[in-house]
């Protein structure tokens, strides 16, 4: 224990907010920023498994997870799905973990038939976050309104200022009851135009989200300065605390040959990506089951869009079960050591931003299948875990269990 603290000495006094002096420029930071970082600074985690004792470990204090569907039915009550929902939280709160809850997507409002683009549908959203922020008091720890508007699959069938709406409403009503729960929203990436058009509501937001994942998708290049431009932009807009609720690594995945990806196409019926143009109905019907329902629900039904969407978009990496070459951070493998490595530099390069108020790594295990395509030799989403399918730990779990303890630690050397 004692090597430990001295490790954590060691490591920890790199990034003391105090160094940073040596930046010349305009502080980033502010009352709300200070306030909560002397409380804590949220060590968090995506997807965990009901390990609390692996979890605790690690130095992860916070997980995320969805509340998938409304909370109340159309009589009022409370639904089966949400009651699974609360007594999964209150398993991660009484092993001291805290929660931070996604409230439910667009899409699931008008499965149960509600369109909250109406007058009463509104008022069904408005009752079911009422009720969430009141019902989870002493359960969870704060909430992240949806996920990610303007990412086609989640944000429809809104549009952008529908779905400004739709999270706006679920803040201001949240805000008078919210008391220790903190509430906010995120955006994929720096997204302008959503957190411009919530400027309204940003007072009713105590930290406001971003999520970014560089060197993983689409056939692009990832670097670390990317993280900065993003974050300090999201900063100097809003002037809010910024709270990092996705970022991760994929810890395997590879360029396909081009004779690989032929073989791919000839099990889907076609000889090249020409020739499934072509035919591109029936390529799309030969698809796995969840890439097609993909593919119809972001194209709504319209071939037209099908072969760009596929071959000219980040799906192109899922229907080829590949990471091309350039895509990854440079200096930063596709390995469980590459991953490891990431999180050892982004950890405490997170830190030391004094606006950021916490992160949730992306995600604690990793998949079966990817939730996109359903192949679960897809790397895409199915390797970003700190564990691997049986719970074992990779080197990412070690190396965040030693940034975040760090991280805790300099907390309480600041907070005296």
């Amino acid at each position: 224990m004692e090597q430990f603290i001295i490790d954590q000495i060691k490591y920890g006094l790199k990034y003391l907010p105090a160094n940073l002096a040596k930046y010349p420029f305009v502080k980033k930071h502010s009352v709300q920023t200070d306030m909560m970082r002397k409380k804590e600074f949220v060590c968090g985690v995506c997807h965990p498994t009901d390990d609390y004792a692996q979890i605790r470990e690690a130095n992860i204090g916070w997980i995320r997870i969805d509340i998938t569907e409304p909370p109340l039915d159309d009589n009022g009550n409370v639904t089966e799905t949400y009651i699974s929902f609360k007594k999964k939280a209150l398993g991660y709160a009484e092993n001291g973990i805290k929660v931070m809850a996604v409230t439910p997507y667009p899409g699931s409002y008008f499965a149960r038939g509600v369109d909250v683009r109406t007058r009463e549908g509104e008022q069904i959203l408005k009752r079911d976050a009422r009720f969430m922020i009141t019902d989870l008091q002493g359960v969870v720890g704060g909430f992240q309104i949806t996920n990610e508007m303007g990412m086609p699959h989640f944000t429809l069938p809104l549009g952008m200022q529908e779905a400004v709406r739709y999270i706006g409403v679920q803040l201001e009503e949240m805000y008078a009851h919210r008391g220790d729960i903190i509430i906010g929203y995120n955006s994929a990436g720096p997204q302008a135009d959503l957190h411009s058009f919530l400027k309204p509501y940003h007072k009713y937001c105590d930290y406001i989200g971003i999520d970014m994942y560089l060197g993983c998708f689409d056939s692009l290049p990832g670097f670390f300065w990317m993280f900065d431009a993003m974050t300090d932009y999201l900063w100097a807009m809003t002037k809010k605390p910024i709270m990092i609720m996705e970022f991760g690594y994929i810890s395997d995945g590879h360029p396909m040959s081009g004779e690989d990806k032929k073989k791919i196409l000839e099990g889907y019926g076609v000889k090249s990506e020409g020739d499934a143009k072509k035919n591109i109905k029936s390529f799309v019907e030969n698809l796995p089951v969840d890439m097609k329902n993909h593919v119809k629900k972001v194209c709504k039904n319209d071939p037209s869009r099908y072969f760009n969407l596929i071959f000219r978009s980040d799906l192109t990496n899922h229907l080829y079960k590949e990471l091309p070459a350039i895509t990854k951070i440079p200096g930063y493998h596709h390995t469980p050591e590459g991953q490891a490595k990431f999180y050892k530099h982004i950890l405490m390069h997170f830190y030391k931003k004094q606006y950021i108020v916490g992160a949730f790594v992306y995600c604690y295990a990793d998949g079966k299948a990817c939730h996109i395509c359903g192949q679960s030799d897809c790397p895409t989403e199915t390797r970003w875990g700190l564990v691997d399918l049986k719970g074992c730990p990779k080197p990412s779990y070690y190396a965040v269990k030693k940034a975040y303890g760090t991280i805790k630690w300099l907390v309480k050397v600041e907070g005296k």
